[in-house]
């Protein structure tokens, strides 16, 4: 057994600005497992800072390194690999690196496609584009040119004080096509009336406008505004998502896997939603094409209803770190049909963009 991290940096074409700030690189860690001759990876969504949660790269590494590694030396089955790490309190992202790489791996060793693998699948994924805030004129562009590229749904970033000015300008420029903004947990309860305000835009829903695990105040604020609201950060287990459910926080689940631990729970969060009427999407944390391939696979699943930030990667990256990227057709992308997530390394470009490379078994 081999297991190696690979440290990667890769400029953005343009900054992706949220409320979080601006991004100009992808720092990832890029995981490669070799094991009985066969090669899988697999990506953390995990980034330079602990702004999307409290985990970041070197939390991550530090958790794998550490604690996680030496529980996948005789390459079990994801769901006995999570049994394993049980012990280790929270770190969903480091977790959900190895998992995934396990399905990578044990989809491989079956000769099948990472979609099919799991099952119950619609054999491609509907394809929504995320946005980030720029200038006016600037999102009048981008958002008319995803319209004319024929992607099903578009989600614009927003923060406080700009929402209503946001949304606005963006529904006038693109007309009914479905639409829907991102808060990434900028506003509070006391933003209610601002929040109300964006009800007349017809939004297909507002993700987590309100903390990053919050359930309670969401169900309140469910309450006060007709845009139904989709819960991201807030969702990191199934349990969690029952709750959510429970207490009518949402009627909308953005499931990233690389957030809930890895393809087991994401499958059964997807399953609960369905039973109990919720729809689901799957998120993007502007993985490179590694990442990009575990989330089309998921996409493409039965359980997964509503459009998903899975635009292929030459929306974000002038090259990549995969010789073969997706590519979107009518709004929609095929995943590989090559075995497990089915994407070609390209070793050049990853040895360009590698700032270190640590061996951990």
């Amino acid at each position: 057994m081999e297991l190696i991290c690979h440290r990667v940096s890769i400029p953005l074409k343009t900054p992706f600005v949220t409320s979080f700030g601006a991004q100009d690189y992808r720092v990832a860690l890029v995981f490669e497992m070799k094991h009985k001759g066969i090669t899988a990876f697999s990506e953390a969504v995990t980034d330079k800072g602990p702004f999307y949660s409290y985990e970041d790269n070197t939390t991550a590494f530090h958790i794998i390194e550490a604690y996680l590694a030496e529980h996948i030396s005789d390459a079990p089955e994801p769901s006995e690999f999570l049994e394993r790490a049980r012990y280790v309190k929270g770190h969903l992202m480091a977790k959900a690196a190895l998992e995934m790489l396990l399905w990578d791996y044990h989809a491989k060793e079956e000769g099948t496609p990472l979609y099919r693998y799991i099952g119950q699948t619609n054999g491609k994924a509907q394809v929504g584009i995320s946005i980030g805030m720029a200038t006016p004129e600037e999102m009048r562009k981008q958002t008319s040119k995803a319209v004319e590229m024929g992607y099903k749904r578009i989600k614009v970033k927003i923060k406080k004080g700009r929402e209503e000015e946001i949304v606005r300008n963006v529904r006038s420029s693109i007309g009914d096509f479905p639409l829907s903004v991102d808060a990434n947990t900028d506003f509070t309860l006391e933003d209610t009336d601002a929040l109300r305000a964006l009800d007349k835009f017809n939004l297909v829903y507002m993700e987590q406008p309100l903390d990053h695990d919050d359930i309670i105040d969401h169900a309140e604020l469910a309450k006060r505004i007709r845009t139904p609201i989709c819960l991201d950060e807030s969702i990191v287990s199934t349990d969690r998502a029952r709750k959510a459910i429970q207490s009518k926080a949402c009627t909308v689940i953005n499931i990233k896997p690389g957030r809930v631990s890895g393809f087991s729970e994401s499958l059964s969060i997807a399953k609960m939603a369905r039973e109990h009427g919720i729809h689901t999407w799957v998120g993007g944390m502007l993985e490179t094409g590694v990442g990009r391939a575990f989330n089309i696979s998921l996409a493409s699943s039965a359980y997964i209803d509503f459009p998903g930030d899975t635009s292929p990667n030459e929306k974000y990256f002038e090259k990549d770190i995969v010789k073969n990227p997706f590519e979107m057709d009518d709004g929609f992308i095929t995943p590989m049909e090559g075995p497990g997530i089915g994407v070609e390394i390209d070793r050049e470009r990853l040895e360009k963009v590698t700032i270190d490379r640590v061996r951990l078994l």
